[in-house]
């Protein structure tokens, strides 16, 4: 159950936007303080999608045996949502935030002045709920885990989808120059391929819960 979880939650973990943001909070004139509340943002608002999206399902029967068709039913829906996003995601070609560019977005004038209150409401905006993060949590709300074993997945699928802000952070208290020097090379280099790893991400995704899902319900 755990590592099924936490396979998906590295997939929600893979987004551009996210290490952009990181990228730059790194680079400013006090990183540390900013990246900490940009990292307490992304946090919050994980923790609070999961929890709530843990106690819907599980009030809903979900982990119970005899809803093992709605429980299959729903990764069968979140997969094909996934493929679906990935097509329109595809054809969109959303734009990067860009900090020199401030008038782009909120994300962007958020970390065009980065600061604590800014950066903590940039994490919030950043991680919020996404069909990647959503399916990670499914799959430990569907299953038959007691509260322990439900608290320490939690925490597990929490702590790696908010992987590309605490990791480069821990890195940048051990080498700061080298840290943000290879930020900066991989920054450009997520500007130019973003798209492609975001659609990549929703189809693998997609497609497990799509096999999973069809699998459940024709074995049931």
């Amino acid at each position: 159950m755990i590592a099924e979880a936490a396979g998906l939650a590295l997939l929600a973990a893979l987004s551009p936007t996210a290490l952009l943001v990181t990228a730059v909070y790194l680079g400013s004139a006090q990183p540390r303080r900013t990246s900490l509340f940009y990292l307490a943002g992304a946090v919050t608002m994980s923790l609070a999608v999961a929890v709530v999206f843990l106690v819907v399902l599980r009030s809903a029967g979900l982990s119970l045996p005899s809803h093992r068709t709605a429980r299959y039913g729903l990764r069968l829906v979140l997969g094909a949502l996934l493929l679906l996003a990935a097509s329109v995601v595809a054809v969109r070609k959303p734009r990067q935030p860009d900090p020199a560019k401030a008038g782009q977005g909120i994300v962007s004038r958020m970390i065009a002045n980065p600061a604590a209150v800014t950066a903590y409401l940039a994490g919030v905006i950043v991680f919020g709920p996404s069909l990647t993060f959503l399916a990670a949590v499914q799959v430990i709300a569907t299953a038959r885990a007691g509260l322990g074993l439900t608290a320490a997945a939690l925490a597990v699928v929490v702590a790696i989808a908010v992987l590309l802000v605490w990791l480069p952070l821990v890195l940048y208290l051990y080498d700061p120059k080298l840290t943000v020097r290879h930020l900066a090379l991989l920054n450009r280099w997520l500007r130019a391929h973003g798209t492609t790893i975001i659609v990549g991400v929703l189809v693998v995704a997609g497609l497990i819960l799509v096999v999973n899902g069809s699998y459940g319900l024709i074995a049931n």
